[in-house]
């Protein structure tokens, strides 16, 4: 494996998890917890790969810490191995119930265990895979439309309750029909890909999430920023896609490609939804577009 996966191991015998670290610590980066209450709040904090998971446990028991694991979305994915000194088929049953994936009986037997571990490991890294490549534009590597849409939506629902500044920018390579006809297809594409990677390197230090919203257009969503940051992280896009100094020879505003862009920038409110910015931003970019093209503009709402 190329990057350690993380594993959560949860019981209240320190006895059992020094067993199980000892197991697994020679391929897997390991945390524990003691308690369920615990459990819960490490488990936020690192998003392991895999929790190990004690049934009987003071307080909140395995199959209620395996039941608020499955309805947080940040940790919902997680497989859960119940480990536990139960043996009877009717706790199994409760334990795939309630959301694990696998159960393993104490005294723990090493081979099985490491074995269960590979297994499901390998078969997250295997889902994980598959996920990102539904939400990840082909060509470039950026988010696709798909990923943005959630993404907008997910970021202005998280800024809402605190009322802090988000901005958007949606953006088009000028002319870039009139490119593909001139220079080919895969010239094309090779455009989108050279923009793309400038567009991604130009927000980086925003903190921002780029994606190819279809064909020569892209977005880029901006949390935290105010207009006058979202016009100089624009500023900063349109001077690094000029330094790619791609020729155009067929484009009526320059020799080399260039971008439109429109901005919209406003203070969240929990009654605003992520495509009133996209709707902006789309409006902003048709205005940009209309004044001749290379240019940039901004709606503060």
């Amino acid at each position: 494996m190329s990057e350690r996966a993380v594993i959560l191991i949860v019981d209240d015998e320190i006895s059992n998890i020094e067993i199980m670290n000892a197991i697994l610590e020679d391929n897997y980066d390991i945390s524990f917890a003691t308690s369920g209450e615990q459990a819960l709040e490490v488990a936020r904090s690192i998003l392991p790969d895999l929790i190990l998971l004690d049934v009987m446990m003071p307080g909140i028991d395995g199959y209620e810490v395996c039941t608020r694991l499955k309805s947080d979305h940040l940790l919902a994915d997680v497989p859960v191995i119940f480990t536990t000194g139960l043996d009877d088929q009717d706790a199994e049953v409760r334990g795939l119930s309630v959301g694990a994936i696998d159960y393993v009986t104490k005294p723990i037997n090493p081979v099985v265990l490491s074995a269960r571990v590979s297994n499901h490991i390998e078969l997250k890294r295997f889902r994980d895979q598959l996920a990102q490549m539904a939400v990840t534009d082909a060509l470039t590597g950026l988010s696709n439309r798909r990923q943005l849409e959630e993404t907008l939506k997910a970021e202005t629902s998280r800024l809402a309750p605190t009322g802090d500044w988000f901005s958007f920018i949606m953006l088009d390579i000028d002319f870039f029909k009139l490119f593909n006809d001139t220079y080919g297809h895969p010239e094309g594409d090779r455009c989108i890909t050279m923009v793309a990677s400038a567009l991604a390197r130009a927000v980086h230090k925003m903190a921002g999430v780029t994606a190819r919203y279809g064909g020569e257009e892209f977005a880029c969503i901006l949390p935290g920023a105010d207009p006058k940051s979202a016009l100089e992280t624009a500023k900063d896009i349109q001077s690094h896609i000029q330094a790619l100094n791609i020729p155009h020879s067929r484009s009526k505003v320059s020799a080399t490609v260039t971008v439109s862009m429109g901005i919209a920038s406003a203070k969240t409110q929990p009654d605003m939804s992520g495509n009133l910015w996209l709707q902006h931003a789309d409006h902003q970019l048709y205005i940009s577009k209309k004044n001749g093209r290379d240019q940039i503009s901004i709606i503060e709402f």
